[in-house]
């Protein structure tokens, strides 16, 4: 069966290589694209689609899935409509809190759809959070770093937002010093997600970067990832989600679920 596909965010930095490679495969077909600046003008390299203003005029298109890669301004509201009108979802935008995920999952069982989120669709990156969990219970204290462009508007990144949210969910990292008995300014210990502290960094020449720092006696284990300037590790692992997600009832969060199903 072919499934059916509309991307948000089609001439952005993932978006553009996205379209031609759902043109290109056999078992995916382009029926929509979104990007207000473009509306009207075709896809670039597959004339018969149309670019849309809006969602809402993207969707009268039979669609079965949603691919969001737009804004963080944009995409719970682009998700809530894709679910409304039985489409599935599968989301790349950072940004998202974890009670806007709750409030998609609870849409998505409503409505008998699946949503597929992940801060990083790329292979390496769901390795990372993968090594990173396994690590969590093992080693008790760990903090999360956050690399990124000077110009990214959202922090931490949705690749670290996610790994301290789903570190969270393996237990608590041990703290030296509690935030309110540190003497000096409060903000230089980062921020507390899920009970990990979070630290953003934003600077020329990042893309995208992660590592998780564990801290035991008298040893350290860092696990890293960077981004390079391509989109393409982000394609494959959106394409397999854009798969799956007909199989998912409610929320899925990362593509680590998708790799290590157990």
């Amino acid at each position: 069966m072919t499934i059916r596909i509309c991307v948000a965010g089609a001439t952005g930095w993932v978006g553009e290589a996205l379209c031609p490679a759902i043109a290109a495969a056999g078992d995916l077909r382009l029926v929509g694209a979104v990007a207000r600046k473009a509306a009207g003008r075709p896809v670039p390299g597959i004339p018969e689609v149309a670019i849309s203003g809006s969602i809402a005029e993207a969707l009268k298109a039979p669609t079965d899935v949603l691919i969001d890669y737009t804004h963080p301004s944009a995409v719970k509201a682009n998700t809530l409509a894709a679910i409304a009108a039985g489409a599935g979802v599968v989301i790349g935008t950072s940004g998202l809190s974890a009670e806007d995920y709750a409030e998609l999952d609870a849409a998505a069982r409503k409505k008998g759809v699946g949503v597929i989120a992940a801060g990083n669709f790329s292979l390496t990156a769901a390795l990372l959070l993968r090594f990173s969990l396994m690590a969590a219970e093992h080693v008790p204290q760990w903090e999360v770093m956050d690399y990124a462009s000077f110009t990214k508007p959202d922090v931490p990144s949705g690749t670290a937002r996610e790994l301290a949210e789903r570190l969270g969910e393996v237990r608590k990292p041990k703290i030296g010093v509690p935030v309110e008995k540190l003497h000096g300014p409060k903000e230089t210990r980062g921020a507390e997600i899920a009970g990990s502290r979070v630290h953003s960094m934003r600077l020329p020449s990042y893309v995208i970067a992660v590592e998780t720092i564990f801290g035991a006696e008298s040893e350290r284990l860092t696990i890293r990832h960077d981004a390079g300037t391509s989109p393409a590790p982000y394609v494959a692992g959106t394409l397999l989600a854009a798969r799956k997600v007909g199989d998912v009832k409610g929320l899925v969060r990362g593509l680590d679920r998708l790799l290590f199903p157990d």
